[in-house]
């Protein structure tokens, strides 16, 4: 369906293109000053850029309606949420399109709607994991992901839009086939297609309005339908495959807004929900062996024994580098809750901007105040998690079930007899805090090299997926390789084969360069990346990821540039490859 008349900015008049974005949403929430874009135009880790605007609408239909002035003024659409993406593919990157942008932030939509007793949920733009998460507690349920990104105020769109995968084993990544979503057609007319399930009317800002207000009944909405990928169980079970059990350029992925990378403009999506597991037990497991977690892994996934719940890897250097840069962010989730996380990282973000105006105060003061706070506090894990610490490089922890938990024991001792290593079923105290150290983990390559930064050569932050047939799964770098690196870092879903691998750099030297040496070497090994953050513009997208892109938005003016694609109009001009020197400056 076609948009329908709109006030509109006539092309290249960039004070008319303000204005009637003023219109929309009000002066307000159009943002066009430095300070108040630096938050939506910087990535959370990487990358960044300019905009001649950032709008911020207030419901559906204003979102729908900024869309159609920006369409009408041919600028490059960029749509974010939480802007909590580690790749760069939620902000604009460097400086060659061919047109202005304008950054469309979506965190004022707010709103969940929860559906057939709450096994599945309507979710808006700015709907975050940990918002969603509390709606669902008193049913007994909870979200594809319940710690980790849902801790930094990541939307639950965003999660679907970027493959974003996630701890819990059954679940894999985050799918739906049911979605609301605006796109520009062959012509270039802005549509609205409504592939939820739910009937809204046939008018786009009726539509919009009804679903904004949670206006339907249970008559309006089809059963059926796709909802999360329910295969996932028996695939990453197939241990014999060649292929990863999941990975951002898996075609079994790649659907509407599934894997759409900012393509699209998602006004919601429909997805399942999933029962609360009760009565579970964490059991630790050290070795010096890499086989034998690979014995253990393969025996739990080819048993009849229902699949763990989690399964999270840790490697001993990065156990000791989370143990102490990841300090307090373990200890603000375990005195705060994840509830009150996002707020409080939100707050660090803006004091991160005002103290950047400040002369003579080095770069990310925040983080530098909370390390020195956490180094006064004494030592904050359990004495077991310590003492295995020094005596094993490789650390598994897996959740269980109850009825589980007897036979999964078994398996262990099988696995480890004649090995080196040792296992042991933690109470709750432990079994929380070893969860929450290997969540911990995730960001203290970041503050070791704000805090080491003038003694390192930066940061190289990788997240791959090795095929479900690899025995040889622990990296071993060649001497050339590994001698440019100070520190590497390896943890992740281990059941899965899904590694987020950080390598500190050794001074002087080129992080692009390394990366790209690191990832010829993983790709040796049959390895597929990126693995749940989307290729932003960090990754090359291969030819069918792009072709998907081009797909969904054939005049390439929804977040264009993502997977190093061309950023020009209708795909013109050759693809765009980020220097070092570019995204370090971004």
């Amino acid at each position: 369906m076609a948009n329908p008349t709109a006030e509109t900015a006539p092309m290249g008049d960039p004070a008319a293109l303000l204005e009637a974005l003023r219109c929309v949403v009000g002066r307000a929430h159009v943002l066009v000053t430095p300070s108040a874009q630096r938050r939506f135009l910087r990535g959370y880790r990487y990358g960044g850029g300019a905009a001649a605007a950032v709008v911020r609408p207030g419901s559906l239909v204003e979102y729908w309606r900024v869309l159609e002035v920006c369409v009408a003024a041919e600028v490059v659409i960029i749509s974010q949420a939480a802007n909590t993406g580690l790749t760069g593919g939620s902000t604009p990157f460097a400086t060659d399109y061919d047109r202005p942008v304008v950054v469309i932030n979506t965190m004022r939509l707010k709103g969940l709607h929860l559906i057939a007793d709450a096994t599945q949920v309507v979710a808006l733009p700015g709907t975050t994991l940990n918002e969603l998460e509390i709606a669902l507690d008193p049913h007994g349920r909870e979200p594809h992901s319940v710690i980790g990104s849902s801790c930094l105020g990541a939307s639950v769109i965003g999660g679907v839009c970027n493959n974003s995968g996630g701890a819990l084993i059954r679940r894999g990544p985050s799918y739906t086939e049911l979605a609301l979503y605006a796109q520009r057609d062959a012509d270039g007319r802005l549509v609205l297609v409504n592939a939820l399930g739910i009937a809204l009317g046939n008018e786009p800002e009726e539509m919009l309005a009804r679903l904004d207000a949670g206006r339907f009944a249970d008559v309006d909405i089809r059963q059926g339908g796709v909802a999360s990928d329910r295969d996932y169980e028996a695939h990453v079970r197939a241990i014999g495959e060649e292929t990863p059990a999941r990975f951002n350029a898996d075609p079994r992925k790649l659907h509407g807004a599934s894997g759409s990378a900012g393509k699209l403009a998602v006004f919601a999506v429909r997805l399942d929900t999933f029962r609360k597991e009760q009565g579970t037990t964490v059991l630790y497991v050290g070795t010096n062996d890499a086989a034998a977690l690979q014995a253990i892994r393969r025996q739990l996934l080819s048993s009849p024994l229902p699949l763990p719940i989690a399964a999270e890897y840790i490697h001993r250097e990065a156990f000791e580098i989370a143990e102490t840069y990841g300090k307090d962010t373990y200890l603000l989730v375990k005195w705060l809750g994840t509830r009150r996380l996002p707020a409080f990282f939100a707050l660090k973000s803006r004091l991160d901007a005002l103290f950047e105006r400040l002369p003579l105060l080095p770069a990310n003061p925040a983080d530098r105040v909370l390390q020195g706070l956490s180094r006064l506090l004494p030592a904050h894990l359990p004495a077991r998690l310590r003492d295995y610490r020094e005596r094993f490089e490789h650390h598994l922890m897996i959740k269980v079930s109850a009825e589980a938990l007897e036979e999964t024991q078994s398996l262990i001792g099988d696995a480890l007899a004649g090995r080196d290593g040792a296992s042991f079923a933690c109470d709750a105290a432990e079994g929380a805090a070893a969860f929450l150290h290997r969540f911990a983990t995730a960001g203290a390559a970041v503050r070791y090299s704000i805090i080491h930064g003038r003694e390192t050569g930066g940061l190289v932050a990788l997240d791959v997926a090795l095929p479900r047939n690899s025995l040889d799964w622990f990296e071993t770098l060649p001497a050339e390789t590994a001698e440019k690196t100070l520190k590497r870092l390896y943890y992740g879903h281990f059941f899965c084969h899904v590694f987020h691998q950080d390598y500190v750099l050794a001074p002087g030297q080129d992080w692009l360069a390394v990366e790209h040496e690191l990832l010829a070497l993983l790709a040796a090994r049959g390895a597929r990346y990126p693995a749940e953050h989307n290729f932003g513009h960090l990754y090359a997208a291969p030819a069918e990821v792009l072709a998907h892109y081009q797909a969904l938005d054939p005049c390439n003016c929804f977040n264009p540039g993502i997977g190093q694609a061309s950023p020009r109009l209708r795909w013109k001009g050759e693809a765009r490859l980020p220097t070092s020197e570019e995204a370090t400056s971004s």
